[in-house]
């Protein structure tokens, strides 16, 4: 499989970072993902704009324009010869002289298979956890899930799929993905501060306000308990239901009639 390193195309098997990079000494990196739809990229402007973003916030500089990116992208993609993929751009802190300062970036595009839930799993829905933790640095999309990966032995522990996060009883996101709930009153309701801002959050809110009205603001984990429904939402994910969330049922166990349609409508946005 061809990956984009740099300036230059290569296999999988002959692409390599020196180890001083900052990305393996201290785990610093910005990226962003993405996946294609029938060969093309979904929603690249979005993902481009939220790379460019992070890799600024983490004073990360880009050399490649917008336009060469997506030029790179739609090169590897061809590549590939996959229809439907994820691609995933990684910035790196660079060769660090002492595996602590900041150093020329590198950047890493890849292309491989991905493989989506399906109905089934949207019907079935999901069980999560809680866990106090807030990320660093919130709003940039960067590769440190410490976490999150720390997490996963508890999760199976506890027999859930996700863990959500919160901080002084307010919830804030998934590790990889956000959170949105549907009150008694029927307003839908989504955190707006120290969460990273989903491509996928963005487009339920723009498809959802001529049918509900829609809130940004905090969530905390009573009313989460309390919901009318529940669920998450990330490029991978699509939206998956919470019927689920510290033991306590939601939504009766099955997907709310509200989830049911943003479903719909999110779907016709990748026709």
């Amino acid at each position: 499989m061809a990956v984009f390193l740099n300036n230059q195309f290569l296999e999988n098997e002959h692409a390599s970072l020196n180890i001083m990079d900052l990305s393996i000494q201290r785990g610093y990196a910005a990226f962003d993902y993405l996946r294609t739809v029938n060969g093309k990229p979904l929603f690249l402007e979005n993902h481009l704009d939220r790379f460019y973003t992070s890799a600024e916030a983490m004073r990360l500089p880009l050399s490649k324009t917008k336009e060469e990116l997506t030029e790179i992208i739609n090169e590897l993609i061809k590549k590939s010869g996959l229809s439907q993929a994820g691609i995933r751009l990684i910035l790196t802190g660079g060769y660090s002289p002492d595996a602590y300062s900041l150093a020329e970036p590198n950047l890493l595009i890849t292309c491989n298979p991905q493989t989506l839930p399906s109905v089934a799993d949207f019907e079935k829905g999901i069980s999560i956890i809680t866990y106090e933790y807030q990320r660093d640095l919130p709003q940039v999309k960067n590769t440190n899930y410490m976490m999150a990966v720390w997490l996963q032995s508890i999760i199976k522990e506890k027999r859930a799929d996700d863990v959500l996060y919160f901080k002084d009883n307010v919830l804030t996101e998934f590790p990889r993905a956000n959170l949105f709930i549907v009150t008694k009153e029927n307003v839908l309701v989504t955190p707006a501060e120290n969460i990273l801002l989903g491509v996928t959050r963005k487009k339920l809110i723009e498809i959802s306000n001529d049918f509900i009205i829609v809130q940004e603001g905090n969530i905390s984990k009573d009313e989460l308990y309390e919901a009318k429904e529940v669920f998450m939402c990330s490029t991978t994910k699509r939206i998956l239901p919470i019927i689920k969330a510290d033991g306590i049922e939601i939504s009766d166990g099955h997907p709310g009639e509200i989830t049911r349609e943003l479903y719909a409508r999110f779907l016709s946005l990748e026709s």
